[in-house]
Order: C-alpha cells, then sequence, then structure tokens
C-alpha cells in the first residue's frame, strides 16, 4: 500500500468513524466500486483504530481524566465520574455480545451492497426521527440512566451491520431517550473507547507475519485518521448542539439511493 493511498484511507476513516455516515458502510462501497481495491491488512486496520481512539482521547481529555481519578477521589466530580464510568461498562456488555456472537454475519454482510443501501437509508430515517425528537431541555451526564446505558450497547453493537452508523445509532438512541444533544455525543464517543479499542486487541491475534514491512505507509494512515477524526469530532459536538443532523440524514439516503438505483 502506497502512503498516499494509506493517507486516503485514513482520511476516510477519521471521518466516517465519528460522523454518522456509517464507516463499514463506506468501506463495503469502496470495496465495490473500486477496481483492485483490496481491504487493509490487519495491523493497519489496527493503526486506524489507534489513531481514532487517540482523537477520543484528546477530544474528551478532561472527561477521560474525571473517570481515570473517579474511583480514587471522594469528591462531588468524582462521584458523576464513577457513575458515568460505570454506565460505559454497562453499555460496554451488550455491545460486546452482539459484535461476539453475530461477527461472522455482520462481516458476510459487507459483500451484499444492496444490504448496505438499505442500512444507509435505515440510517438516515433514524437520524431524522432523533433530529425531531431531540428536547432543547434534555437529560445532562448526571441523569443518565441504567437503562439509557444498555439502549445505547445495543444500538452500537447493531451498528457492526455495514451500513449502520455507530455514531448516528448511539447518539439516536439517547435524544430518543430525553438525553441532552451534547450529553449524547459524549457518550457516544466515550463509549467508542473500549468497542474500538476491543476490536484493535482482538484483530491483533489475526496479525500475520511480515506485516510491518509497510509500517511507514500504515503510520501516516493512523495520523491522518488522528487528525480528521479530531475534526469530525468537534464539528459533529457543534452539528448536535445546533439540532442539524438533518444534512446527515440527506447524505446517507442520497448514497443509499443511489446505490439502489445502480445496482
Amino acid at each position: 500500500m502506497s502512503i498516499i493511498h494509506a493517507i486516503l484511507l485514513g482520511i476516510l476513516q477519521g471521518l466516517t468513524e465519528f460522523l454518522p455516515v456509517s464507516s463499514s458502510g463506506h468501506l463495503a462501497i469502496a470495496q465495490h466500486f473500486l477496481p483492485g481495491f483490496e481491504q487493509p491488512g490487519v495491523l493497519f486496520d489496527v493503526l486506524l483504530h489507534v489513531g481514532t481512539i487517540l482523537a477520543v482521547l484528546i477530544a474528551f481529555r478532561r472527561e477521560v481524566w474525571q473517570l481515570a481519578r473517579a474511583p480514587f477521589a471522594r469528591d462531588e466530580e468524582a462521584r458523576v465520574g464513577r457513575r458515568i464510568l460505570f454506565l460505559l461498562v454497562v453499555g460496554s456488555i451488550p455491545t460486546a455480545i452482539i459484535g461476539l456472537a453475530f461477527k461472522d454475519f455482520f462481516v458476510s454482510m459487507f459483500e451484499r451492497i444492496t444490504v448496505v443501501a438499505a442500512m444507509l437509508l435505515v440510517t438516515g430515517a433514524l437520524l431524522i426521527w432523533a433530529n425531531w425528537m431531540q428536547r432543547r431541555d434534555g437529560r445532562k451526564a448526571e441523569r443518565l440512566t441504567l437503562w439509557d446505558a444498555l439502549l445505547t450497547g445495543v444500538a452500537q453493537g447493531c451498528a457492526v451491520m455495514p451500513g449502520i452508523s455507530r455514531s448516528g445509532a448511539t447518539i439516536a438512541a439517547l435524544l430518543l431517550r430525553g438525553v441532552d444533544g451534547e450529553t449524547a455525543a459524549r457518550f457516544s464517543f466515550l463509549l467508542a473507547l473500549p468497542a474500538v479499542g476491543g476490536a484493535a486487541l482482538l484483530s491483533l491475534k489475526d496479525l500475520p507475519p511480515g506485516s510491518f514491512d509497510a509500517l511507514p505507509a500504515y503510520l501516516a494512515g493512523m495520523a491522518a485518521a488522528f487528525v480528521t477524526g479530531l475534526l469530525a469530532i468537534r464539528w459533529l459536538l457543534g452539528v448536535v448542539r445546533r439540532r442539524r443532523l438533518a444534512g446527515f440524514a440527506l447524505y446517507c439516503w442520497l448514497v443509499g439511493g443511489a446505490l439502489l438505483c445502480m445496482l
């Protein structure tokens, strides 16, 4: 893989991992339509995940620090941090169960581009519904509940299906539960840390020998994923704050509809 190709794939990963348009769906589309396109190797996939994890850690460094100190401190901020930490663990459980139980099924869907197109239409509908139902007086982080975490974890698990956006599904689930838009986005991105990190660790067992030959290109892709991921996070926070998810819904509909017309 050339450095240019690695950077382009890194940009694609960084943008679509956090914007509600489905990174897996875009990868499936690239596999289907680009001549000679080959799915990146396992090491490249792991490094792209590392890039997106670093983007979350930098963008939410204050929240991450609060969560890290929460088990050891006794002030009010630590109390809220312990509750959020507990909810992140709870939300990660259904994600892990769904991902591990249906991994082979979801992977097989990458070959079925009509399914990807249909799921993009579903993502668009979900975003429109959530945008319409979003409340200006939504609940803040300290009022998140066990059910909020469980349903968000289920939404994140279902987003393994190519065409269903992880960030779109999780943010929409929280908005439909009456959670404040910015709180929903922040919890969604923090919940991505164990999910994306776990996927990267599981991928390491499939690492073939000689994977480090193209390391310079892979590192360039990781850097691109980090930079674009950081920009995408900040952009989406502003979009959700201003209740403007409809633009992403329109994009998903246009891409999904175009795919169905071409097939």
